[in-house]
Protein backbone atom coordinates (compact mmCIF):
# COMPACT_ATOMS: atom_id res chain seq x y z
CA UNK A 1 0.00 0.00 0.00
CA UNK A 2 1.08 4.15 -0.53
CA UNK A 3 2.65 5.33 2.63
CA UNK A 4 1.08 8.31 1.24
CA UNK A 5 -2.11 6.68 2.56
CA UNK A 6 -1.40 7.11 6.16
CA UNK A 7 -1.31 10.80 6.04
CA UNK A 8 -4.87 10.37 4.91
CA UNK A 9 -6.34 7.55 7.63
CA UNK A 10 -6.34 9.82 10.93
CA UNK A 11 -9.02 11.91 9.00
CA UNK A 12 -8.61 15.00 7.43
CA UNK A 13 -4.95 15.36 5.91
CA UNK A 14 -3.46 18.64 6.23
CA UNK A 15 -0.63 18.84 3.63
CA UNK A 16 1.92 21.81 3.70
CA UNK A 17 3.68 22.89 0.41
CA UNK A 18 7.21 24.47 1.09
CA UNK A 19 10.27 25.54 -1.58
CA UNK A 20 13.50 23.84 -0.52
CA UNK A 21 16.10 26.41 -0.63
CA UNK A 22 14.18 29.41 0.50
CA UNK A 23 16.05 30.97 1.94
CA UNK A 24 18.24 27.81 2.32
CA UNK A 25 18.32 24.46 3.16
CA UNK A 26 19.20 24.69 6.74
CA UNK A 27 15.68 26.89 7.73
CA UNK A 28 13.49 24.82 4.94
CA UNK A 29 14.71 21.84 7.53
CA UNK A 30 13.65 23.46 10.21
CA UNK A 31 10.22 25.18 8.83
CA UNK A 32 9.26 20.77 7.73
CA UNK A 33 10.31 19.62 11.48
CA UNK A 34 7.83 22.64 12.72
CA UNK A 35 5.29 21.92 10.13
CA UNK A 36 5.12 18.28 10.88
CA UNK A 37 5.21 19.12 14.85
CA UNK A 38 1.56 21.10 14.54
CA UNK A 39 0.08 18.81 12.72
CA UNK A 40 0.91 18.62 9.27
CA UNK A 41 0.22 14.68 7.23
CA UNK A 42 2.00 15.12 4.29
CA UNK A 43 5.04 17.49 3.29
CA UNK A 44 5.08 18.85 -0.30
CA UNK A 45 8.69 19.70 -1.09
CA UNK A 46 9.15 22.18 -4.22
CA UNK A 47 12.53 21.97 -6.59
CA UNK A 48 12.88 25.30 -7.14
CA UNK A 49 12.56 25.65 -11.63
CA UNK A 50 13.55 28.94 -13.16
CA UNK A 51 10.19 28.78 -15.16
CA UNK A 52 7.65 27.59 -12.54
CA UNK A 53 4.59 28.36 -15.40
CA UNK A 54 1.81 26.93 -12.80
CA UNK A 55 2.98 28.94 -9.76
CA UNK A 56 2.08 32.78 -8.63
CA UNK A 57 4.58 35.95 -7.68
CA UNK A 58 4.53 34.08 -4.29
CA UNK A 59 6.28 31.37 -4.91
CA UNK A 60 7.69 32.45 -7.95
CA UNK A 61 9.50 34.57 -5.98
CA UNK A 62 10.70 31.54 -3.22
CA UNK A 63 11.58 30.03 -6.46
CA UNK A 64 14.03 32.79 -7.28
CA UNK A 65 15.39 32.64 -3.93
CA UNK A 66 16.36 29.13 -4.02
CA UNK A 67 17.87 29.37 -7.10
CA UNK A 68 20.29 32.85 -6.13
CA UNK A 69 21.42 30.97 -3.32
CA UNK A 70 22.37 27.74 -4.84
CA UNK A 71 20.34 25.24 -4.32
CA UNK A 72 20.78 22.24 -6.70
CA UNK A 73 18.77 19.00 -6.57
CA UNK A 74 21.28 17.16 -5.74
CA UNK A 75 21.64 19.47 -2.51
CA UNK A 76 17.95 19.14 -1.73
CA UNK A 77 18.35 15.29 -1.56
CA UNK A 78 21.15 15.27 0.58
CA UNK A 79 18.43 17.98 2.97
CA UNK A 80 16.08 14.96 2.42
CA UNK A 81 18.52 12.29 3.89
CA UNK A 82 19.17 14.41 6.74
CA UNK A 83 15.22 15.00 7.38
CA UNK A 84 14.61 11.46 7.02
CA UNK A 85 16.28 11.16 10.41
CA UNK A 86 13.59 12.31 12.00
CA UNK A 87 10.57 13.30 9.95
CA UNK A 88 8.17 10.12 9.08
CA UNK A 89 5.22 11.36 7.29
CA UNK A 90 4.75 11.13 3.63
CA UNK A 91 6.96 13.21 1.86
CA UNK A 92 6.39 14.26 -1.99
CA UNK A 93 8.58 16.66 -4.60
CA UNK A 94 6.58 18.75 -6.58
CA UNK A 95 8.81 19.79 -9.58
CA UNK A 96 8.80 20.77 -13.53
CA UNK A 97 9.36 17.40 -15.89
CA UNK A 98 12.81 19.69 -17.07
CA UNK A 99 13.92 19.32 -13.26
CA UNK A 100 13.86 15.37 -13.59
CA UNK A 101 15.01 15.60 -17.71
CA UNK A 102 17.60 17.38 -16.97
CA UNK A 103 18.96 15.43 -14.08
CA UNK A 104 17.76 12.21 -16.36
CA UNK A 105 14.65 10.28 -15.41
CA UNK A 106 15.78 7.06 -14.25
CA UNK A 107 18.56 8.85 -12.32
CA UNK A 108 15.96 11.44 -10.42
CA UNK A 109 13.30 8.78 -9.62
CA UNK A 110 15.98 5.57 -8.09
CA UNK A 111 16.96 8.36 -5.68
CA UNK A 112 14.08 9.68 -4.82
CA UNK A 113 13.25 5.85 -3.62
CA UNK A 114 16.53 5.76 -1.84
CA UNK A 115 16.26 8.83 0.40
CA UNK A 116 12.72 7.76 1.73
CA UNK A 117 10.34 10.06 -1.20
CA UNK A 118 6.69 8.74 -1.63
CA UNK A 119 5.72 10.65 -4.87
CA UNK A 120 6.27 13.27 -7.19
CA UNK A 121 4.06 16.03 -9.06
CA UNK A 122 4.86 17.91 -11.98
CA UNK A 123 2.48 20.47 -12.65
CA UNK A 124 3.45 20.49 -16.59
CA UNK A 125 3.05 16.50 -17.23
CA UNK A 126 -0.33 16.41 -19.08
CA UNK A 127 -2.17 13.55 -18.34
CA UNK A 128 -1.21 12.10 -21.95
CA UNK A 129 2.20 12.21 -21.67
CA UNK A 130 1.89 10.79 -18.24
CA UNK A 131 3.36 7.19 -19.95
CA UNK A 132 6.48 8.88 -20.19
CA UNK A 133 6.99 8.61 -16.13
CA UNK A 134 4.57 6.51 -14.98
CA UNK A 135 6.70 3.20 -15.34
CA UNK A 136 9.71 4.67 -13.73
CA UNK A 137 7.83 5.48 -11.05
CA UNK A 138 6.04 2.30 -10.33
CA UNK A 139 9.71 0.66 -10.86
CA UNK A 140 11.15 2.20 -7.92
CA UNK A 141 7.52 2.34 -5.89
CA UNK A 142 7.14 6.25 -6.36
CA UNK A 143 3.60 7.18 -6.57
CA UNK A 144 3.41 9.55 -9.79
CA UNK A 145 -0.12 12.10 -8.26
CA UNK A 146 -2.17 13.07 -10.94
CA UNK A 147 -3.80 16.85 -11.36
CA UNK A 148 -7.58 17.66 -12.00
CA UNK A 149 -8.09 21.35 -12.85
CA UNK A 150 -11.45 22.90 -13.14
CA UNK A 151 -10.77 22.09 -17.09
CA UNK A 152 -10.54 18.28 -16.90
CA UNK A 153 -13.94 17.85 -17.28
CA UNK A 154 -14.53 15.03 -19.53
CA UNK A 155 -11.32 13.63 -18.38
CA UNK A 156 -11.68 13.41 -15.12
CA UNK A 157 -13.06 10.06 -14.55
CA UNK A 158 -10.01 8.31 -16.23
CA UNK A 159 -7.26 10.24 -14.67
CA UNK A 160 -8.86 9.34 -11.48
CA UNK A 161 -9.48 5.30 -12.47
CA UNK A 162 -5.50 5.36 -12.72
CA UNK A 163 -4.45 7.97 -10.20
CA UNK A 164 -1.87 7.17 -7.78
CA UNK A 165 -0.77 8.22 -3.88
CA UNK A 166 -3.52 10.70 -3.68
CA UNK A 167 -5.51 13.21 -6.56
CA UNK A 168 -4.46 16.96 -6.41
CA UNK A 169 -7.57 18.54 -7.23
CA UNK A 170 -6.68 22.22 -8.45
CA UNK A 171 -9.09 24.62 -7.14
CA UNK A 172 -9.55 27.59 -9.23
CA UNK A 173 -8.14 28.13 -12.74
CA UNK A 174 -4.64 30.16 -13.29
CA UNK A 175 -1.68 30.36 -11.12
CA UNK A 176 -0.90 29.21 -7.23
CA UNK A 177 -1.78 32.15 -4.64
CA UNK A 178 -4.16 32.58 -2.20
CA UNK A 179 -7.58 34.00 -3.34
CA UNK A 180 -10.02 34.99 -1.37
CA UNK A 181 -12.56 33.28 -2.51
CA UNK A 182 -13.14 29.67 -4.07
CA UNK A 183 -16.02 29.78 -6.51
CA UNK A 184 -15.37 26.10 -8.48
CA UNK A 185 -18.48 23.91 -8.36
CA UNK A 186 -15.57 21.14 -6.21
CA UNK A 187 -18.23 18.83 -5.00
CA UNK A 188 -19.35 17.80 -8.34
CA UNK A 189 -15.51 17.42 -9.25
CA UNK A 190 -14.87 15.37 -6.14
CA UNK A 191 -17.87 13.45 -6.58
CA UNK A 192 -16.82 12.00 -9.87
CA UNK A 193 -13.19 11.30 -8.66
CA UNK A 194 -15.37 9.15 -6.07
CA UNK A 195 -17.26 7.45 -8.36
CA UNK A 196 -14.13 6.32 -10.09
CA UNK A 197 -11.40 5.45 -7.29
CA UNK A 198 -11.13 5.15 -3.81
CA UNK A 199 -7.87 7.06 -3.69
CA UNK A 200 -7.75 9.69 -1.19
CA UNK A 201 -8.23 13.63 -2.89
CA UNK A 202 -6.89 17.10 -1.54
CA UNK A 203 -7.24 20.58 -2.73
CA UNK A 204 -4.76 23.06 -3.84
CA UNK A 205 -4.54 26.41 -5.29
CA UNK A 206 -5.61 29.29 -3.22
CA UNK A 207 -6.45 28.31 0.38
CA UNK A 208 -5.13 30.60 2.75
CA UNK A 209 -7.05 30.79 6.10
CA UNK A 210 -8.86 28.28 8.54
CA UNK A 211 -12.43 29.17 7.21
CA UNK A 212 -11.29 28.27 3.65
CA UNK A 213 -9.89 25.15 4.83
CA UNK A 214 -12.75 23.96 6.68
CA UNK A 215 -14.83 24.79 2.99
CA UNK A 216 -12.79 22.39 1.92
CA UNK A 217 -12.86 19.79 4.31
CA UNK A 218 -16.26 19.52 3.62
CA UNK A 219 -15.49 18.58 0.37
CA UNK A 220 -11.92 16.69 0.43
CA UNK A 221 -9.85 14.01 2.05
CA UNK A 222 -7.51 17.02 2.50
CA UNK A 223 -6.15 20.63 1.93
CA UNK A 224 -3.05 21.54 0.40
CA UNK A 225 -1.91 24.92 1.69
CA UNK A 226 1.06 26.18 -0.07
CA UNK A 227 1.74 30.09 -1.18
CA UNK A 228 0.73 31.27 2.40
CA UNK A 229 3.57 29.60 4.17
CA UNK A 230 5.64 30.80 1.54
CA UNK A 231 4.79 34.00 2.50
CA UNK A 232 5.45 33.63 6.14
CA UNK A 233 8.97 32.48 4.91
CA UNK A 234 9.33 35.29 2.74
CA UNK A 235 8.28 37.60 5.29
CA UNK A 236 10.70 35.67 7.95
CA UNK A 237 13.46 34.50 6.38
CA UNK A 238 15.49 32.08 8.67
CA UNK A 239 13.51 32.89 11.71
CA UNK A 240 10.16 31.89 9.99
CA UNK A 241 10.06 28.15 11.32
CA UNK A 242 8.19 28.89 14.81
CA UNK A 243 5.91 30.88 12.67
CA UNK A 244 5.21 28.91 10.10
CA UNK A 245 4.54 25.78 13.01
CA UNK A 246 1.99 28.30 14.91
CA UNK A 247 0.28 28.90 11.22
CA UNK A 248 -0.12 25.06 10.43
CA UNK A 249 -1.23 24.87 13.82
CA UNK A 250 -3.93 27.08 13.15
CA UNK A 251 -4.85 25.39 9.99
CA UNK A 252 -5.05 22.16 11.53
Amino acid sequence: MSKIREAFAKGKAFIAFITCGDPDLETTVSVVKEAVKNGADLIELGIPFSDPTAEGPVIQGANLRALTGGVTTDKIFDMVVELRKEVSVPMVFMTYANVVFSYGMDRFVQRCAEIGMDGLILPDLPYEEKEEFAPTCRKYGIDLISLIAPTSEGRIAMIAKEAEGFLYIVSSLGVTGSRSQITTDLSSMVKLVRDNTDIPCAIGFGISTPEQAEQMRAVADGVIVGSAIVKIIAEHGRDAAPYVGEYVKSMV
